[in-house]
Formats: C-alpha cells, structure tokens, sequence
C-alpha cells in the first residue's frame, strides 16, 4: 500500500512539476532479480536446495507411489473384490494426505530459505544502492514490478547485480 502510494505520488509530482521533472536522473530497478541473479544469492539458494533435497525426494516418492496405486486401481480395478477396491482407495487417499502434509511443509520451508535469504542480502542491497547514488547521483529509484512499462536505459539491475558480486569479492 505504502509502495503504490509512493509511487502515484511520484507520478503526480512529475505530471505537476513538468519540466522539473526532466531534470530528475531517474533508475529502475527489479530487486528480486538483482539478488538471484548475484553470485552469492545463488550459492545461497544452492545450498538451501542441498539441504531440501531429501524432503524433495521425499514428496516426489510418496506422488510417485499415489500414482502407481492410482494406476493399479484402474487397471485391476474390475478383477478387485470390493473389500481390495476400498483398501486400496484408503490407501490413495492416506498417501495422499501425506503427500499433502509434506508439500506444504516442504513449500513452507523454502519460504523461508528464501526469506533467509533476502534478510541476509538486504542489507548488502541497500549498501550497493547507497553507493550507487552517491556516485550517479540518482535522484529516484522506482521498483520494476510496479511499473508497466520502463525504457532499458533507466535499468540498473545489472548495475547492482554487478556490484553486489564485486562486493562479494
């Protein structure tokens, strides 16, 4: 909410101000995509995928395993007797519970890889912007993702992908 109305005020400021605001250097940035795109994001995010990789196999075995039983029923489904026919849609329908549970405690647990994440390079972030500033002299910095259309040359992202790799080193 407070992001959107920055940015009408901006785009108010600049409709009202007119030839002032000619004279703004303004810079576009995707923050999201400068920090998956820095070198150490991406060791982070590798590293995270190791550590989730057995939860990962986890959930992929227990779909696998729903659908083998799926398929089974299916097929065998006719020669069943009723008794076999609803043990093994129990069994479907327990597996799938299951499945459930662990992917959504699989997908909570990545959120919060990447919040980790964010909380560890923000600072880093805002450190590079700070610099960029100071040396460009920007006068406004507007996030991607709330504009609809922006011309190339007002994008910085590479710029503080750049820099956030260069800090790194």
């Amino acid at each position: 909410m407070i992001k959107k109305l920055a940015n009408w005020s901006v785009l108010v400021f600049m409709l009202v101000a007119g030839t002032a605001a000619a004279e703004l250097k303004i810079a576009v940035l995707d923050t999201q995509r400068a920090l998956v795109e820095s070198e150490e994001a991406k060791q982070l995010l590798a590293d995270a995928e190791k550590a989730l990789r057995e939860e990962q196999q986890e959930v992929q075995t227990l779909r696998e395993e729903i659908e083998a039983l799926q398929e089974r029923l299916q097929k065998d489904g006719e020669v069943m007797s009723p008794v076999e026919q609803r043990k093994a849609q129990k069994d479907i329908e327990d597996k799938g519970l299951d499945y459930q549970f662990l992917a959504n405690k699989l997908q909570k647990e990545v959120q919060d890889v990447q919040e980790d994440i964010l909380q560890q390079m923000g600072p880093k972030i805002n450190k590079v912007l700070s610099d960029l500033i100071e040396i460009e002299g920007y006068d406004l910095i507007m996030e991607r993702q709330t504009l609809r259309y922006v011309n190339s040359k007002h994008d910085i992202t590479r710029k503080v992908t750049e820099k956030l790799n260069e800090n790194r080193q």
